[in-house]
């Protein structure tokens, strides 16, 4: 059994340029193979996350939090403004046992990066 967040968006290559250039994403399946796409699964590290292509409102609140671990959170953040997301603040160590930033892809959904100390 395995569990796979997508995220719904109205600009596919913009979402998925996000993921690629921050966290390597490398596309593994799209649907359909020609034409506009529909959807698309990525790969990043051991995990996969999928990607829908449909009108939604991006300005609603956002209600689950995407978790990523990273080797290097702090060689990471710079990344993100780069490829059209937001950072909230700097990284934090945290008690237990992370390093933690706080960041939005383009269409403003939370996204955690995380780093074992």
């Amino acid at each position: 059994m395995a569990v796979q967040p997508i995220i719904v968006t109205p600009d596919l290559d913009r979402v998925q340029a996000f993921y690629s250039q921050v966290l390597g994403a490398v596309e593994v399946f799209r649907h359909p193979a020609d034409g506009p796409v529909f959807y698309k699964t990525l790969k990043i590290g051991d995990g996969e996350l999928g990607l829908v292509a449909e009108e939604v409102d991006v300005s609603l609140p956002a209600r689950i939090v995407l978790s990523i671990g990273v080797e290097d959170v702090d060689a990471v953040l710079p990344l993100v403004e780069a490829a059209g997301g937001r950072v909230r603040g700097p990284a934090n160590d945290m008690p237990w046992g992370q390093r933690v930033a706080h960041v939005y892809d383009p269409d403003g959904n939370p996204v955690n990066l995380t780093q074992d100390l």
